[in-house]
């Protein structure tokens, strides 16, 4: 029977198979099954193994202790936040992975990262597959200006072949490169378009050999789905190093850099920037920021998150109002709807406040997203006081109030990590009410302790 010359293979994935399916038999997804081109190299491997090869000679394992495991050395890119991400700096020959929406930010922190190399001695190189040189000079240009010397003397290759990617870094022997992005990348001997499943996985796998080869750390740049998620194959996340994600809205000034994977650090660690004229400044006390700007009026609270092992306190605002759609509206920025649908259940069986007739709109303001299970209680608060029009720790209350918990379904609050941190960092910057499970242990009694408790108690 003559080999099959195309297979069908999962975008979301990269199962492959002969045949298309509508539903991925690997991880269930539907409609993500793409034709493409079998390689060649793949056909002639299967021939060897059926005509029969000589076995490979066993290898001699080696314990652990006799391991040598010397401190990988780092280099230091100059911006604070990314070197402390990355664990220390960039360590040669690792492949780190850069994700986010487009007009984030991407491509300024890589080309602020390598203007500051390049003017500390590193040899650097930007390969863009996107953008032509002309546009990446005038990028450099308002960096040069602002927080990136030496961004005008980065080499910069405008190209999208592989092969001609690959031979570029064997004779140039960057120490420091930046690929933008992977995904417009191309090998020659594969049939399939920039993007897809097969070309992403060769081009990371061939460029993670040479960058072992050689010691060149290799910055990819990275598309995002639509729901968020880093697109192309699974496998792309497992092959490198460490995977950055780049969170935030373009109309908002603030941007998290989270690591979702780092072999050679932490990945409790989040980064704050700011987009300026100049580039992405670094928010070193992204709490005073925050707090600064936070309002004493009816539906704000100050919320003590935890960014991985990093306290920040950031503003939760709410608006309640009586609605004209059946159902009424739930807008949330910042925080997942499912949690606020639960937030909104809890307070109308076990507070008496209950908003089944108005729009609720919940944001968390300066563009930063909040995923943790603490925020339940600021989220209450900012609803009660919005729903009640009370100014959470009464109207002669000098700071905004802060608070932190999780709600259970029967009213209670539960404890979360850190909440120790979490009141020292309130009370560093001089909130004096500090709202938490160790201080209520229910919600209608966190709600009292907010000075909404009586009208929320008579509502009841």
């Amino acid at each position: 029977m003559a080999r099959p010359t195309t297979v069908h293979v999962c975008s979301a994935c990269g199962h492959s198979e002969v045949r298309w399916h509508g539903q991925c038999p690997s991880c269930g997804e539907w409609n993500t099954m793409a034709e493409e081109r079998a390689p060649a190299r793949a056909a002639a491997g299967g021939g060897a193994r059926r005509g029969g090869r000589a076995p490979a000679a066993a290898a001699r394992p080696v314990a652990l202790r006799d391991v040598r495991a010397d401190g990988a050395p780092r280099l230091q890119t100059g911006i604070g936040e990314l070197d402390r991400l990355l664990g220390g700096g960039v360590v040669p020959g690792s492949l780190v992975l850069i994700g986010g929406s487009p007009g984030i930010g991407k491509s300024t922190l890589t080309t602020m990262a390598l203007g500051l190399l390049q003017g500390s001695g590193r040899r650097t190189l930007y390969v863009s597959g996107e953008e032509s040189p002309a546009q990446i000079r005038l990028r450099a240009e308002r960096l040069e200006a602002g927080c990136a010397p030496g961004a005008l003397d980065v080499p910069v290759l405008a190209e999208t072949d592989l092969d001609a990617v690959l031979a570029t870094l064997e004779a140039e022997q960057p120490e420091v490169c930046v690929i933008d992005s992977v995904q417009t990348l191309a090998a020659a001997d594969l049939s399939g378009a920039p993007g897809t499943v097969g070309q992403v996985r060769e081009v990371a796998t061939r460029i993670m050999e040479v960058a072992k080869r050689t010691g060149a750390a290799v910055l990819l740049v990275g598309h995002v789905t639509k729901d968020g998620a880093l697109a192309g194959p699974r496998v792309l996340e497992h092959l490198v190093d460490c995977v950055l994600q780049f969170e935030g809205e373009r109309e908002r000034t603030y941007r998290t850099l989270r690591a979702l994977k780092n072999r050679f650090g932490s990945t409790n660690d989040v980064g704050v920037f700011e987009m300026r004229d100049g580039g992405l400044v670094q928010v070193l006390d992204a709490s005073a920021r925050f707090v600064g700007e936070a309002t004493r009026a009816p539906g704000s609270v100050v919320l003590a998150a935890m960014e991985g092992s990093r306290p920040l306190l950031v503003e939760v605002q709410a608006l309640v109002s009586p609605s004209e759609l059946v159902p009424p509206r739930r807008v949330v920025n910042g925080i997942d709807r499912n949690r606020l649908a639960l937030v909104l259940a809890v307070l109308a069986r076990h507070a008496g406040v209950g908003t089944g007739t108005a729009d609720v709109f919940v944001n968390v303001v300066g563009g930063v997203r909040v995923d943790e299970p603490g925020a339940d209680l600021a989220v209450a608060l900012a609803v009660a006081g919005a729903a009640r029009g009370v100014v959470l720790g009464g109207e002669d209350s000098p700071t905004p109030v802060a608070a932190f918990g999780e709600i259970g379904l029967t009213g209670e609050l539960r404890s979360v990590a850190h909440h120790d941190r979490r009141r020292e960092e309130a009370e560093k910057f001089g909130l004096g009410q500090v709202i938490s499970p160790e201080s209520a242990p229910t919600l209608r009694e966190a709600l009292r302790a907010g000075a909404v408790g009586r009208r929320v108690h008579a509502a009841a």
